[in-house]
């Protein structure tokens, strides 16, 4: 759980993601709000990772998987600490891992649904449609924080920003990772704080796609490719 200034909903949802997980990485990504003493008080229920200043969401979740991986698990849960993810919805995942081993287990919002931001239906849309393109795959919701990955076969971060989260996305799809949504639930209070700077962080996304259809053409597709027939061959 990577935050940063989510003081208000920060202890709620950390105490209820302990109902149904017991094992919680939470990466204080240089908090400047009453965030810090919460992780403090919580320090004997929770793992926390804290580097001292804000680098952003991208690096957070490296630094996440990092300390994921040195505590020996293979599988991790991103979820994030706003409020808008329900933690109840975390025996979904593992349902569906049980089900897809091995696959990237991806939370899928409805976009449509009430008090669902504009601004963020609009940026999800384009975004698929993108992914589309560099993938060959259809997915419901490709900026959802909420998702499982398997360690074992997740790529590099290359952005520390929002971004690196649609990136982990299309170059496990590359690697021939299965890519399976879920619907989950979503609530966005009034009272939620986003660091998502809607000029900037779209400009930044809109580059990163512009690079993703180049890389496309001349390593995605073909390694797509060839994944799926050594598939097809071993099966």
């Amino acid at each position: 759980m990577p935050t940063y200034n989510n003081g208000v909903t920060l202890r709620d949802v950390v105490e209820r993601v302990l109902k149904h997980c017991d094992n919680l990485i939470v990466v204080n990504d240089g908090c400047t709000d009453n965030s810090t003493e919460i992780l403090a008080s919580l320090a004997d229920q929770v793992t926390v990772v804290d580097y001292g200043r804000n680098r952003g969401k991208g690096y957070a979740l490296k630094q996440g998987f990092r300390k994921a991986k040195e505590l020996g698990f293979d599988y991790a849960i991103t979820i994030d600490s706003d409020g808008q993810h329900f933690p109840e919805d975390i025996p979904l995942f593992t349902e569906a891992l049980e089900q897809h081993p091995g696959a990237l287990i991806v939370g899928s919002r409805n976009l449509n649904q009430e008090n669902m931001p504009g601004k963020n239906t609009f940026a999800n849309k384009f975004s698929n449609f993108w992914f589309k393109i560099q993938t060959g795959i259809n997915l419901p919701d490709t900026q959802t924080g909420y998702r499982l990955y398997p360690l074992k076969r997740l790529p590099r971060i290359f952005s520390a920003r929002y971004e690196a989260e649609l990136s982990l996305l299309v170059f496990s799809a590359w690697r021939g990772t299965d890519l399976v949504p879920i619907k989950v639930n979503v609530y966005y209070p009034e009272d939620r704080v986003t660091h998502f700077r809607p000029f900037w962080d779209f400009f930044r996304i809109s580059v990163l796609n512009t690079i993703l259809c180049l890389v496309a053409v001349v390593y995605g597709w073909p390694s797509r490719l060839i994944h799926k027939i050594f598939r097809r061959e071993g099966s």
